[in-house]
């Protein structure tokens, strides 16, 4: 069975980081599919479909999968979360990736640490174009927030939160101790890659929308420094500023397609 074609996606992990959009969809029609619900509809004139991936790559790429083959997605845009990991990158920030790696992937010594069997590469690229547009949105957002001094992104607990854009780290595995973090970005380091942050889902769905010839973009607020204070507050913060991000930059990002 297949679906009225819907040409953008708008993936997140978690429903808390997703709420907002969905309050907002027009013409909701929820569709289950592959285990998955699947909200089509419409934000800001355009035709949408909003998804979770759920937690991890093998999640976020069978989502992908299904948004293509069933949903005739044309673009896939995720936003979410992540832990911060690059220099000056704190929690309030926002990181627009730019490309998209796997720190948990070692087939060495048959390939390089970190390379993707067959592709013959380590690193998948957001779309330009889209990746431009949504940083270009994100910064919107956050200027609008801090001009008006008040408003969704809560410009008074982080007043001094900024955009970023650059590579973005995927593995199946909540980063959360300081050891930890700084270990993962001493090796990504050592290998040539200077990452900003580390979440568990993009890589995945960047690999898929290759394979695919779709456009694929990412946004992720920072919630955290991927170290011992990882856990504190997730949930809240989730719920009132990172959901509240996802709102301002994807309805700014629509109206530029």
């Amino acid at each position: 069975m297949s679906f009225a074609p819907t040409p953008t996606a708008i993936l997140s992990a978690l429903a808390q980081e997703q709420h907002s959009l969905l309050a907002l969809l027009q013409q909701p029609q929820q569709i289950s599919h592959a285990g998955r619900t699947f909200w089509q509809g419409h934000l800001q004139g355009q035709p949408v479909v909003l998804a979770l991936s759920r937690i991890g790559k093998v999640a976020a790429a069978t989502t992908a999968t299904a948004l293509i083959e069933r949903f005739g997605t044309q673009r896939i845009v995720f936003t979410g979360v992540a832990g911060g990991l690059g220099t000056g990158v704190k929690v309030g920030d926002v990181v627009v990736g730019t490309d998209f790696l796997q720190h948990d992937l070692d087939v060495s010594p048959l390939f390089p640490r970190y390379e993707v069997p067959l592709y013959g590469k380590t690193r998948f690229d957001g779309d330009a174009e889209l990746t431009a547009l949504l940083f270009k949105a994100a910064c919107s957002a956050l200027a609008h927030e801090h001009d008006q001094g008040r408003g969704t992104l809560a410009p008074q607990c982080f007043p001094k939160a900024c955009v970023h854009q650059g590579l973005i780290a995927s593995g199946d595995r909540f980063v959360s101790g300081a050891g930890e973090s700084r270990a993962l970005l001493a090796a990504l380091a050592l290998a040539g890659h200077e990452v900003l942050a580390v979440e568990m889902e993009c890589a995945a769905v960047a690999q898929v929308c290759l394979d695919y010839g779709v456009p694929f973009a990412a946004v992720r607020t920072i919630s955290d420094r991927a170290d011992d204070s990882a856990h504190v507050d997730f949930s809240s913060f989730v719920d009132q500023v990172a959901s509240r991000y996802a709102q301002a930059i994807v309805q700014r990002f629509l109206l530029m397609l």
